[in-house]
């Protein structure tokens, strides 16, 4: 009996341990695994705005789909200039006389290709596609006009939940994440580029995660 009793208290010794072992291991490992697809997805999302800014540097707005901003990579150029200072003479009026003029000369000196300019380096055929989740879950991606003051002003933003990066971890630890305020971590229920409200092509996480890729 005694032997039996014994038996039992070393389970349940063991049993706790084992319980307050992953209550503390558990946000350690969440929180490794978090920055890891974080970083990933931010990453991501920094090639989709590089994509967007291109484009409008071009076509003076923003690729409504991913479709589109694909092919705009695929068949694009940008156009290399020279620009330089130059004068000449005018005759002025006022004065009756010849005058020097200054202006600025630009010259077209070739042109390349935005794919490898921007994504030589980079899969921009899945660009859409969203790391580590489920389901080959996709960005949410969206273009808007803006009237700020009477400019008509183009605007995107590329967002996708942190529950579909975070869809194999404890619930209760994506909750607490869903609604964390820390100027250190990406805050809120969603990871961003960009603003449909605001003329923005910031995204909603701290300078953490654009330097710890080059540590």
């Amino acid at each position: 009996m005694k032997t039996a009793i014994q038996i039992v208290l070393w389970a349940l010794s063991i049993f706790f341990a084992y319980q307050i072992y992953n209550s503390v291991m558990e946000p350690i490992k969440f929180d490794k695994v978090k920055k890891q697809r974080y970083m990933a997805t931010i990453e991501k999302l920094k090639s989709i705005r590089d994509a967007q800014e291109a484009h409008r540097s071009i076509h003076n707005k923003y690729a409504p789909n991913f479709e589109n901003l694909i092919s705009f990579i695929d068949t694009a150029q940008f156009v290399i200039l020279e620009k330089r200072d130059s004068s000449f003479m005018r005759y002025n009026r006022t004065y009756r006389i010849d005058m020097p003029v200054d202006t600025i000369v630009v010259d077209t000196l070739g042109f390349r290709a935005v794919k490898d300019s921007l994504f030589k380096s980079r899969n921009y055929k899945e660009l859409a596609s969203v790391p580590y989740a489920q389901n080959d879950a996709k960005f949410e991606m969206k273009t808007d006009i803006l009237d700020k003051n009477g400019y008509q002003a183009p605007v995107f933003e590329a967002k996708v939940p942190k529950n579909v990066l975070l869809y194999d971890q404890p619930e209760y630890l994506v909750e607490q994440e869903n609604t964390m305020i820390d100027v250190e971590e990406v805050n809120g229920s969603e990871i961003k580029v960009g603003s449909l409200t605001d003329v923005s092509t910031s995204g909603n996480w701290p300078p953490f995660y654009d330097t710890k890729k080059d540590q």
